[in-house]
């Protein structure tokens, strides 16, 4: 796959995935990023990349082993089910985090 214009590096996607703003030779990339086909499925991702961890050290506490993995799962669908429903306002909430218009037809805040 090609790279797009301003496509972030490694570190910088990673600051983008928890959350940080990335400076404006980014700004393409995050426009395509949010606005483009599959946006949503790029967002469910980016947390699952994020939540995958934080969910194997829940794996790691004391207790048995079948609690260990039912706190895990728990954490790992819920956070997930919660970014499903929330996937709209978070989208216009990371566009306007970047002094980007939302696309046509969406509301605006």
């Amino acid at each position: 796959m090609t790279r797009l214009p301003g496509d972030p590096g490694p570190l910088r996607q990673v600051r983008y995935t928890l959350g940080f703003r990335l400076p404006a030779e980014n700004l393409d990339w995050v426009r395509h990023d949010l606005t483009d086909a599959g946006w949503r499925s790029r967002l469910l991702v980016r947390h699952l990349a994020m939540m995958v961890p934080i969910c194997l050290a829940l794996g790691l506490l004391p207790g048995p082993l079948w609690l260990r993995g039912a706190v895990a799962l728990l954490a790992l669908l819920a956070s997930t089910l919660t970014v499903a429903v929330s996937a709209d306002d978070l989208r216009r909430s990371r566009l306007h985090r970047h002094g980007l218009e939302p696309p046509p037809g969406e509301r605006r805040y």
